[in-house]
């Protein structure tokens, strides 16, 4: 729940900053600063240093979560698609992550849990689409596109930790997962940006919170889910942030929460009930 309360902040972090700072710029400082306060902890906890198979390893991953992820958020944002909608493309993240292990063999769902997670994406569409249309809507390919490549890398991205991330110390592998970002970020920004940045308070408030709370706080969190728990569960955690995406920007930035939209956080929070319910999932 933590998790959950933490991630969703990610969303209203963007909104306060990206007025001020191009998508990949920003990712890119936020990256640098994240990697120095990462340092700091590993300097101070000395955990124990991955070898090189799983240093590359854990940089696949950094490309795929923060990558991939963050990256083709920001962008779809930023090319004009509402964030609401991006928000309900990437939320069918567990549906695809459930599929993908179903499809590679691994532990399955069984048709209780498999109802929770259409359940579960039915309650987010409710919350998400509660005031807007999909009628009408003029987004270009490329928004699609970003959008498409945060889906396919939030959720190839957990299962590779599940496989690969195995006996990796949270702290070095998170490191490692920044500086593979950091890289590519940079890379992104130099490539198709001007960097130009307007250094408003407000943004620098919006960093902070995205490096400490995102980066730090609820990333650490989901490594340590993903490593503890099944990752097709875990994803299921995912439904539950539009919704408390939803509840934030209403009482921040005073956004209409109806009665469908709170029907569909109730809808959202039964769907997670029936797939966490099961202790051990399997096909029936």
């Amino acid at each position: 729940m933590l998790f959950v309360l933490l991630w969703s902040t990610g969303f209203v972090g963007a909104k306060y900053a990206l007025p001020y700072i191009e998508p990949f710029h920003l990712l890119f400082i936020r990256m640098l600063i994240t990697l120095a306060v990462f340092l700091a902890l590993v300097a101070a906890f000395r955990p124990r240093r991955p070898n090189g198979r799983q240093v590359i390893h854990q940089m696949v991953v950094g490309s795929l979560v923060h990558g991939a992820y963050l990256g083709g958020v920001f962008v779809a944002i930023d090319r004009g698609m509402p964030a609401g909608i991006v928000a309900l493309l990437v939320s069918l993240q567990p549906l695809l992550t459930a599929l993908l292990v179903a499809v590679g063999g691994g532990t399955g769902l069984n048709r209780r849990q498999w109802s929770g997670l259409l359940l579960g994406f039915a309650g987010v569409s409710m919350v998400l689409l509660r005031d807007q249309s999909l009628a009408g809507l003029d987004v270009g390919w490329d928004a699609l596109l970003a959008a498409g490549v945060a889906l396919m890398g939030i959720s190839i991205g957990t299962l590779y930790q599940k496989r690969h991330g195995a006996g990796v110390d949270l702290l070095a592998g998170s490191f490692f997962q920044y500086l593979a970002t950091a890289m590519l970020m940079g890379w992104l920004s130099w490539s198709f940006e001007s960097g130009d940045t307007d250094w408003t308070p407000q943004l620098l408030l919006a960093l902070a919170w995205l490096v400490l709370v995102l980066s730090v706080g609820a990333i650490l969190l989901l490594m340590w889910m993903i490593r503890e728990g099944e990752a097709a569960r875990v994803a299921t955690y995912f439904y539950l942030v539009p919704p408390v995406t939803a509840l934030q920007t209403w009482l921040l930035f005073d956004e209409t929460l109806g009665a469908i939209a709170i029907a569909g956080v109730v809808v959202t929070v039964c769907g997670v009930y029936l797939v966490m319910r099961q202790p051990k999932p399997g096909f029936s």
